[in-house]
């Protein structure tokens, strides 16, 4: 019973199910890839053999390798520039953001508190990363806030539309680095007056009827097609 609700991996965002989200629970695990600026995939490392001295567990690294198994996480309370999608041109700083992105978390462990499932299937989630130095179970309490930490290197804005999930800082903190970000010109933040947020392009195509007000999720480098059943387990582990 203990393995099966604290060792037993999620293998995929269709395998956290409305239990699981119920109790915002934290799962650690390894980025394996940064599909665009404010999203990424997560593959779920429970229990333990993952890390020296005790490894003998270990994280695919082949694309067939990791099919159905990671969990596809939006970062919460952020919105970052767009890049192109079906047809719209990316936005200024959209590449930047991406790099920054995959530099600070690709190939990481980090710990993850799963939080809802949105309209695309993508599990939103509040990230904390491993400080250096600091031993990794002590990220729980010590972890740096990825969306912070983004809002900080002005690689991203304040999301502020239905559903907005800010963790422990609520809004108040979120839109306080965002502004100072903007005052120091960091980041999308260089030339502050000719800035278009992603909220305004979103809503400039809309008014255009090109396309919806919220853009479609970026296509999935791993797309999750499995399902949990009652046999096969749903259960995850906390830090």
């Amino acid at each position: 019973m203990a393995w099966r609700r604290w060792g037993k991996r999620l293998r995929s965002s269709e395998w956290v199910t409305p239990d699981v989200l119920a109790r915002r629970r934290w799962v650690r695990g390894v980025v394996t890839s940064v599909g665009d600026a404010d999203n990424f995939r997560l593959y779920h490392t429970p229990g333990i053999g993952w890390r020296w001295p005790l490894k003998f567990r270990r994280v695919p690294t082949a694309s067939k390798d990791l099919k159905d198994k990671t969990i596809h996480i939006r970062i919460a309370g952020v919105d970052a520039p767009e890049g192109a999608h079906f047809g719209r041109p990316s936005q200024p700083y959209a590449e930047e953001s991406l790099a920054w992105l995959k530099n600070r978390i690709e190939g990481r462990t980090l710990y993850c508190q799963l939080i809802r499932k949105d309209q695309y299937s993508r599990i939103v989630g509040v990230p904390l990363v491993p400080r250096r130095f600091l031993p990794l179970f002590l990220s729980k309490s010590w972890g740096s806030p990825l969306a912070l930490d983004m809002l900080r290197a002005g690689t991203a804005t304040t999301y502020e539309q239905a559903g907005a999930e800010y963790g422990p800082w609520g809004r108040k903190v979120f839109l306080r680095l965002e502004a100072e970000a903007r005052a120091d010109r960091r980041g999308m933040w260089k030339n502050a007056e000719s800035v278009e947020t992603p909220a305004e392009y979103k809503r400039r195509y809309a008014a255009t009827a090109v396309l919806p007000t919220t853009s479609p999720a970026p296509p999935s480098l791993e797309p999750g097609s499995e399902t949990p059943d009652g046999v096969r387990g749903r259960a995850v582990k906390t830090w």
